[in-house]
C-alpha cells in the first residue's frame, strides 16, 4: 500500500451522519488527493438495534438499515478501496448475535451487508501501517481515554476514533523517535435524535477527519455555523 497520503474518516454513525459529511469528505479527496483511505469505524450506528433503549421515534432496524446504504453506496463510490476498523457500533448485528447464542456462520458478513465487494474495503481489528519515513502508525478504533499513555504503551504512533469530543494529537518522544497520539473526533449530526443521551453533556462532539501526508498528521476540523451546517474547508 501507498502510505505517503492517508485520509483517516471517523465515526460516520450512518444514517445519523452530519449532513454535510460526504461533501465534506469528497472536498478532502479532491484537495489531498489521498493514497490510501482508513475508517475509524461505527461506519454504521444501528441505533434500532442497540443494547439501549432505542428512540421510537426514530426508523426500524429494516429501515435504518435501508438508509445508510444510500450512504455507503455514495462513500464506496468516492473511496472504492478502504481499510475499515471493527467498532462497538459497525459490530452490533454481530455483537446482538453472540447475545442471543447464535453461531456466527448464521449472518451474512461486512461486505454483504453493505453490498460492497470483499476486495474493496476490508474490515481489521487492528491495522498496522508503516509510513515512508519508517514510522509504524497503529490504528484501531479505540485505545482508551488517554492516547498520549496508549501511544507510549504501544511504543508507536497510534490513531483511534470513538470519543466524538475528542479531536487531538499528543506527541511524545523515545530513543527511537518521535511518536504521536491522535483521536480523530466524528462525523456525525450532533443534533440527531440518536444522539439525545449526549445533549446535556458539556463536551461537544468535533466534527472532521485526520491527514497524514508527508508522515506528518494534520487534523481538519469540519467548519459550521450557528445552523450546524458545513461553511467550506481552505487547506
Amino acid at each position: 500500500m501507498d502510505n505517503t497520503r492517508i485520509l483517516v474518516i471517523p465515526d460516520l454513525h450512518f444514517p445519523y451522519c452530519h449532513p454535510d459529511s460526504l461533501d465534506f469528505l469528497h472536498k478532502l479527496k479532491k484537495i489531498l488527493n489521498p493514497t490510501r483511505v482508513i475508517c475509524l469505524g461505527d461506519e454504521l450506528d444501528y441505533h434500532a438495534l442497540s443494547f439501549h433503549d432505542s428512540d421510537p421515534d426514530l426508523d426500524s432496524a429494516g429501515a435504518e438499515l435501508v438508509r445508510s446504504l444510500g450512504y455507503i453506496d455514495t462513500l464506496h463510490e468516492m473511496f472504492p478501496k478502504m481499510d475499515l476498523l471493527e467498532s462497538n457500533h459497525g459490530s452490533m448485528a454481530y455483537r446482538k448475535q453472540k447475545h442471543a447464542g447464535m453461531p456466527r456462520h448464521l449472518l451474512k458478513s461486512y461486505n454483504e451487508v453493505l453490498c460492497v465487494p470483499v476486495e474493496d474495503w476490508k474490515w481489521h481489528d487492528q491495522l498496522n501501517i508503516t509510513l515512508p519515513n519508517g514510522e509504524i502508525v497503529v490504528f484501531r478504533h479505540y485505545f482508551g481515554a488517554n492516547v498520549l499513555k496508549a501511544s507510549q504503551a504501544m511504543g508507536a504512533s497510534i490513531v483511534q476514533g470513538h470519543a466524538h469530543s475528542s479531536f487531538d494529537i499528543q506527541y511524545w518522544r523515545n530513543h527511537n523517535g518521535l511518536h504521536f497520539g491522535a483521536t480523530v473526533g466524528c462525523l456525525i449530526d450532533d443534533k440527531s435524535m440518536a444522539f439525545a443521551y449526549n445533549k446535556l453533556q458539556l463536551k461537544r462532539p468535533i466534527v472532521g477527519a485526520l491527514f497524514i501526508g508527508d508522515c506528518i498528521p494534520q487534523l481538519i476540523p469540519m467548519m459550521v455555523d450557528e445552523n450546524n451546517r458545513w461553511i467550506g474547508t481552505k487547506l
